[in-house]
């Protein structure tokens, strides 16, 4: 058996939570214990208690980053970093230290290069650049040192995308320890419903999204494309997934063919999946699409025919189109003769729905992601 630290010192990621990130955390440490592996979780944030597979995750709590003006904040985060050494130092011997990068983190790493243990830096954003955009950074100079330190002593740095892997290849001294590896899915977990697909004429056809309610994922052009096409046919329906910022305001705008689910655990996302005929992911085109969408994966591998808009790493997540149709980014018109174009053709939404399966399994799926992540750290013993 090996040991393993998975490090995310961000204390806005609720390990156990609902949050993408947390899907995506538990995720990888759902593969690291289906591997045998001693789990040790040095965390922020829980978020709630762990799913039952992940009860035999041993979890080490940083001190607390609280609610605080941005600066005190920023010290608080330094401060429960630092607590990272203390903590794997009482840990018995480690294999691997695997850590999430976070705005603040540079400990874990420096910890084990200093050790000589095996170490996994995983980038899913630029936080810095995200941080300043979006929300206040107010020491950018040390997150920038922060970035610079961990990214440089990590043997290893995965990051999710190409954007994200030119991030840190211009921020490391080390570039050639950059991989690309995208997110995945949990094939075993998520799964087609069985049900062929709904005839063009039904008397109901649903279009869902599911993630956070937030401006960069579109949900308000995805809205105002199903009203165009409920406005001649009424049969059109929404399912809305999730719930975030934007909610109130979409809510606001949606009339009775919009369903909104608030907020679900993990868990209960897969029912939603299977009442959906199309999903769709219609995000804008903004400068600096980084991420490598989780929602995609889980569309494909429930079998869900998927829209989505040619941006960023969406083109190559669906085959250039081959498993997915691909539309201008922020065009609710030609979003809405997509989805219009897929309820007219059954079997071509049958199709997509097989080939998205087929795709997820043989390359999309959180076991292969796991498993080429630990190749790059050369513990073959774990990739087995």
């Amino acid at each position: 058996m090996i040991r393993v630290a998975y490090v995310c010192t961000d204390p806005g990621i609720p390990v156990f939570g609902r949050k993408g990130a947390s899907v995506h955390v538990q995720a990888v440490l759902r593969e690291l214990v289906r591997r045998g592996a001693e789990v040790h979780l040095v965390c922020a944030r829980t978020g709630g208690e762990p799913a039952p597979d992940l009860a035999g995750v041993r979890v080490h709590r940083l001190p607390e980053v609280g609610r605080a003006p941005a600066a005190e904040r920023e010290r608080a985060a330094r401060a429960a970093d630092r607590a990272v050494a203390e903590v794997l130092g009482a840990l018995p011997p480690l294999d691997l230290v695997y850590e999430r990068y976070a705005l603040w983190g540079r400990t874990a790493t420096a910890w084990a290069a200093g050790r000589g243990v095996p170490a996994v830096l995983e980038v899913n954003a630029p936080l810095v650049e995200e941080q300043a955009a979006h929300r206040e950074l107010v020491d950018r100079a040390g997150a920038e040192a922060v970035a610079r330190a961990a990214l440089s002593a990590a043997p290893v740095v995965v990051c999710v995308s190409d954007a994200v892997a030119d991030w840190a290849r211009a921020t490391s001294a080390y570039p050639e320890r950059v991989v690309v590896l995208p997110n995945g899915v949990d094939t075993d977990r998520v799964v087609p419903s069985g049900l062929p697909a709904r005839p063009a004429d039904a008397a109901e056809f649903t279009v869902g999204f599911v993630g956070t309610l937030k401006e960069w994922h579109g949900v308000d052009v995805l809205l105002r494309a199903v009203d165009r096409l409920h406005a001649r046919d009424a049969s059109w329906r929404l399912l809305v997934v999730g719930d975030g910022p934007c909610g109130p305001a979409l809510r606001a705008a949606a009339g009775p063919h919009v369903a909104f689910t608030g907020a679900l655990a993990p868990a209960e996302v897969l029912p939603q999946l299977h009442r959906m005929d199309v999903a769709a992911a219609p995000y804008p085109d903004l400068p600096g699409l980084y991420f490598s969408p989780l929602k995609l994966y889980e569309y494909l591998a429930a079998g869900v025919p998927v829209v989505a808009s040619a941006v960023g790493q969406v083109p190559g997540a669906l085959g250039g189109g081959r498993l997915g149709a691909l539309v201008p980014p922020g065009d609710a018109g030609a979003l809405a003769a997509a989805l219009a174009d897929l309820r007219a053709d059954a079997p071509g939404r049958a199709r997509l729905a097989a080939e998205g399966r087929r795709a997820a399994e043989e390359r999309h799926t959180w076991r292969a992601v796991v498993e080429r992540t630990l190749a790059h750290a050369r513990l073959a013993g774990v990739a087995r």
